[in-house]
């Protein structure tokens, strides 16, 4: 909020209008009072440059702050991307080594269960043909 300038009049002691004269005397509180506006207007014209130079440094670093942070975005997304990309070759591999892992070991229980049936087999077959032998005899 800007506050609207206070003006300032210069005031001078009687002795000095006694000493000069009335006349003098105003003619010097006119020109204290014009250098003074002249002053005020010098420092209000300066602290708007230099404001506009803030904020156009402010607006440059907050510009570069946002590059500088889209690219470390980037770069991290890219990170992310690599490692996903490593972690699902990583999946596929290893769900293939579990297949296969599975296929042997369920091929080695066909072969023992197959085994386990032949066994089996003989052992209802030889006392059938040795009950079939002995009744047609």
């Amino acid at each position: 909020m800007e506050h609207p300038p206070v003006p300032v009049t210069a005031k001078l002691s009687r002795k000095f209008y006694e000493a000069f004269g009335d006349e003098s005397a105003n003619e010097l509180v006119e020109w204290f009072n014009a250098v003074d506006a002249t002053y005020r207007a010098d420092i209000r014209e300066l602290n708007e440059l230099n404001f506009q130079r803030f904020d156009a440094k402010l607006e440059q670093r907050i510009a570069e702050l946002h590059a500088k942070l889209e690219r470390r975005i980037a770069q991290l997304d890219s990170k992310l991307e690599q490692r996903l990309s490593e972690l699902r070759v990583s999946l596929v591999q290893g769900l293939a080594d579990l297949r296969a892992d599975f296929q042997r070991d369920l091929g080695q229980t066909q072969t023992a269960l197959t085994r386990w049936m032949f066994v089996q087999w003989m052992g209802t077959l030889v006392p059938l043909a040795g009950l079939i032998v002995y009744l047609t005899r």
